[in-house]
């Protein structure tokens, strides 16, 4: 591994020099178009990795959430209150509709 970044960096100064050296003079009219196709394309890489990033956030959110909830079977619960910090949720209200039922 040590051996390799500095291969790879001298490789990579090589590749560059080399492509600046041997690269003839073109004169070439480029169309003021072709920028708004430039920005298209990276617009649409910075919005396609930007959705992609936070699919995978939120999966990794959601696991990690499933996991501490998996957890919370260990905390001991306020006997008088189910909820934390006195904040009522939804599966509060079904816990206490299905415990009722089964009296």
């Amino acid at each position: 591994m040590k051996r390799f970044v500095p291969s790879t960096v001298r490789f990579a100064f090589y590749l560059i020099g080399s492509a600046v050296i041997l690269t003839p003079t073109v004169h070439a009219y480029v169309d003021p178009a072709t920028t708004s196709y430039v920005v298209q394309i990276i617009a649409g890489i910075v919005i396609a990795c930007g959705t992609g990033i936070g699919i995978f956030w939120n999966r990794m959110r959601r696991k990690m959430k499933k996991k501490k909830e998996d957890g919370a079977d260990q905390i001991p619960e306020n006997a008088e209150r189910k909820t934390q910090g006195g904040v009522l949720t939804a599966s509060d209200l079904l816990d206490d509709e299905s415990e009722n039922k089964d009296e």
